[in-house]
This record gives C-alpha cells, structure tokens and sequence, in this order.
C-alpha cells in the first residue's frame, strides 16, 4: 500500500501512545510520521483504554467512557487506514467476560469486538482498516479474573477479524517481541509490558512491512 498522501489513524491504548518510550518521537506512531512525511498519521491511543465496557463502572468513570466501542465513533471520518492495536488491556485489568463467538455488544471482549469491527466496516466503507493483536507481555500465562489467558483475546482478535475479512498482523506470533524470554525483556519490554526505543522501532518495522506488502 502506498502511503503518500493519506490519513491513518491509529487506536489503541498506551503501547499506541507511546509508554515506555524514552520520547514521544520514539514511539511507533512517531517513527511513522518521521519517515512518511508525506503522510498524515494520528495517535488515538488513551493509556489504560480497553476493548470492551467494564460491568459495575459508571459510564462516564474515567478509563472506560474511552473503550474502543466508544471511540470508534469520534475517529475522524476522511481516514484512508485505521489501525486497531489493543486487547493487553482487557486481558490484565479488564472485567468483561471474554465471551464467545454470536456476542455483538461490548459486554464481552467477543462482543466487543464484533460491534467495533462491524463499525468501523460501516464508517469506513472505501477505506483500508488493519487489526494488531497484543503483544507478548509478563503475566501472559495467568487466568484472569475471568478465566482466560492472553492468547484467548489473542485468537478472539483473529477470529472475529477474519468475519469481516479485515487484515490482522499477528504481533504475538510474530512480533519479535517476548519478555518471558532470555534477554529480551531488558532489550525491548524493560517493564513486561511497552516497549522500550527499541522495541517500538521493532513494532514499526513490522507494520511498515505490512503496509508495504498489504
């Protein structure tokens, strides 16, 4: 895909945003505007921020009135991309149930998932839209309170991104990054969870290797 010239935008949660980051220019958003500067790239990323809605939490209660299903509809209409980049979240402090396939509302991170997708299809019916799964993250391999590991919401994404016909990049499979292995915390993910620099221009590399080749 050749970028010239068009919008993306990117949604996601703080990774998107840019934690971990020794700048805002390192995060991997940032390397994309410094590299297409023909392009125009905007961070929607909310530190925090989840797919789904959180049961037992006011509408407006801080974090949650920012879930993915809510900001879908603030994203600006004229984007040529959208770029979907979260699940971490929901899988560490979320309190929805992971759900099913059939689920279409944001009670459960299935459900979620199918009403964002099936939204951003709507909103963006010529434009290009690509899905990002989570990262490998410290903590991966424990239930949550919900009973489900990371590569459940991992394989919730694929599928219910594959309904739609939607493009994923699988960046738990392929990634290049895992801090439960070796050395490979303190090179890319020091905290377990964002990038470091390195780890962001690891992301990037990824995703401009899709682009190129989408």
């Amino acid at each position: 895909m050749d970028l010239k010239g068009k919008k993306v935008v990117f949604l996601g949660d703080s990774i998107t945003y840019g934690v971990g980051a020794s700048s805002p220019e390192q995060c991997y958003v940032s390397l994309f505007k410094a590299r297409y500067p023909d392009t125009e790239f905007v961070n929607c990323g909310i530190s925090a921020t989840r797919y789904a809605n959180q049961t037992g939490v006011p509408e407006d209660d801080g974090v949650n009135i920012y879930r993915f299903t809510k900001r879908v509809e603030t994203l600006p209409e004229d984007a040529d991309l959208v770029v979907v980049f979260g699940g971490t979240n929901d899988h560490a402090h979320g309190n929805a149930p992971l759900g099913k396939m059939g689920d279409t509302d944001d009670s459960t991170f299935y459900g979620a998932a199918y009403y964002l997708y099936r939204r951003l299809v709507e909103r963006y019916p010529q434009g290009e839209l690509l899905i990002l799964t989570p990262l490998h993250r410290i903590g991966e391999d424990c239930l949550n309170g919900q009973g489900a590991y990371l590569k459940d919401y991992v394989k919730a994404i694929r599928e219910t991104a594959e309904l739609f016909s939607i493009p994923v990049l699988d960046l738990f499979a392929m990634g290049g990054i895992n801090p439960n292995m070796g050395d490979q915390q303190a090179t890319y993910m020091p905290d377990g969870i964002h990038p470091n620099d390195a780890g962001y221009e690891r992301v990037y590399q990824r995703v401009d290797a899709f682009f190129r080749n989408f």
